[in-house]
């Protein structure tokens, strides 16, 4: 956002930043085997292409270093301030200016303000009983210690999502037992990752043009996993049938086996890549666990059939509050309403981007704009070109307000929720996809060219706008009365 800010000509802007340096979830999730499952050159900023990338799918510490490249070649270090939390923010009708209190004890206005606070940043810390009195280490995979020693001890990872998956091959052979607990068994299938050879990169820095080939090729291949997920769930059956045989080629140990094996329509939860899960969970010093926890105790876990287990540290894989859509810190809109009381009942924007009775407030990774099968950075750039050509009209018709029609924004709704009533998500199982009573607030439901499309341009009627002429008059109007 502020790159195209800048590229269009608007330096007057500033970036608060709650941590000491950038790179949000890559720099946050440091844990052992943390990697992409989007592949390199469709994961990274269409307008700064990175020939260099070593490996199909890149790690975090890759990652992170194409963001602080990124930050210092466009120069928005100038235009940060780290360290800086925001604590509340709240709408002024008479000013019509935005007030932000942070946790240094600034106050700040703004004409807009664009919430790029991440839809997985809030870790999920699972409600078992006892955990609090754990005496060992207890560390969540998005809060990773670095200190953290797990050779020769015995851990316990519970959870089995997207970071387990790339955990539990990591730290395998390097502790004494390791267990992971199992709620649900995922779909997995092979990754395919691999190293990018010198004379690939060598290749894609003198013809650009090839690397733009590769990355349409990656994405039109991502792409059609939407006829599946959206529109024809049927059609993943196929996929299911690679997942079972890679499971009975990768896993011999027939009871092993059968604990693995999804009981729910592939897709309903996030598909999982990886090529050595299998090969780790199969070593003589791994168990699967897939009797529920009881109690933890102090230096152990206890499963419901009675089978304690001695621990010495707990990694929680346990994900992030990515349905529970809530106002990342206090925010009230117009006439004093509060943005987590409005998402109550399940957070709706339109476009992901705009919440009526939040004036000049825009999001990045909103409510239903989250993917399950292609590169969210397609779709943040596509809300970033959305929200700067908001800005460009406001600037250019000297607007001073624009809120979304909530008619606008519940027709769009509507149509959302009659989509996901035919998806693979509407499959019957559970996932952070969806709240606690089944609505699905994360996921946008179609093609992520549907959705640049829809995004492509402001479109005034949409919008209750008011210039700055107007709001004078209704300044003046109010001082006589």
């Amino acid at each position: 956002m502020a790159i195209r800010l800048k590229q269009s000509g608007i330096e007057d802007f500033t970036i608060l930043e709650q941590a000491d340096e950038v790179g949000g979830t890559w720099r946050d999730n440091r844990y052992p085997g943390a990697a992409c499952d989007v592949e390199s050159h469709l994961y990274s900023f269409s307008f700064e292409p990175n020939p260099g990338w070593t490996r199909r799918f890149a790690t975090q510490p890759e990652i992170l270093r194409y963001l602080l490249h990124c930050t210092e070649k466009f120069g928005l270090r100038r235009h940060i301030r780290f360290g800086t939390p925001v604590r509340r923010a709240e709408f002024d009708e008479g000013e019509r200016f935005w007030t932000l209190e942070t946790g240094r004890g600034e106050t700040l206005r703004a004409r807009a303000i664009v919430l790029a606070c991440g839809g997985l940043s809030r870790p999920a810390h699972p409600e078992i009983a006892g955990l609090a009195a754990f005496e060992g280490q207890v560390v969540h995979s998005a809060r990773w210690d670095a200190a953290s020693a797990l050779e020769g001890k015995r851990v316990a990872v519970i959870g089995t999502g997207a970071s387990a998956i790339q955990i539990v091959p990591s730290v395998a052979s390097q502790v004494k037992q390791l267990y992971v607990y199992q709620r649900t068994a995922p779909w997995i299938l092979p990754k395919h990752d691999r190293p990018i050879q010198r004379v690939s990169q060598a290749i894609f820095r003198g013809t650009p043009f090839l690397q733009r080939l590769l990355r349409l090729a990656i994405y039109w291949k991502r792409e059609a996993l939407a006829l599946g997920f959206v529109f024809w769930p049927a059609l993943l059956r196929a996929g299911q049938v690679v997942a079972r045989f890679y499971l009975a080629r990768g896993v011999r140990d027939r009871a092993l086996r059968a604990k693995l094996v999804p009981r729910y329509t592939m897709g309903c939860k996030r598909i999982l890549p990886s090529d050595d899960y299998f090969q780790a969970i199969e070593r003589g010093n791994v168990e699967v666990v897939t009797e529920p926890i009881e109690v933890v105790r102090s230096h152990s876990i206890v499963t419901r059939d009675g089978i304690e287990r001695a621990i010495d540290v707990i990694v929680l894989a346990t994900g992030f509050r990515a349905s529970e859509s809530v106002a990342p810190f206090e925010i009230v809109g117009r006439g004093g309403e509060r943005l987590d009381e409005v998402w109550k009942d399940g957070a709706e924007a339109y476009l992901g981007t705009t919440v009526s009775g939040f004036p000049n407030l825009f999001f990045i990774v909103g409510p239903n704009t989250a993917l399950g099968h292609s590169s969210m950075v397609f779709m943040i750039e596509a809300q970033v070109r959305y929200i700067l050509s908001s800005v460009v009209e406001m600037r250019a018709r000297n607007l001073e307000v624009i809120e979304v029609r909530s008619e606008v924004q519940r027709r769009y709704n509507d149509t959302l929720r009659a989509r996901f009533r035919k998806s693979v998500w509407a499959t019957g199982c559970k996932s952070w996809y969806l709240t606690r009573e089944g609505k699905n607030t994360t996921l946008w439901p179609g093609f992520t060219f549907e959705f640049r499309m829809k995004t492509r341009r402001f479109r005034a009627s949409d919008y209750e706008v008011l210039s700055k002429e107007q709001g004078a008059r209704l300044a003046r109007a109010s001082e006589t009365s």
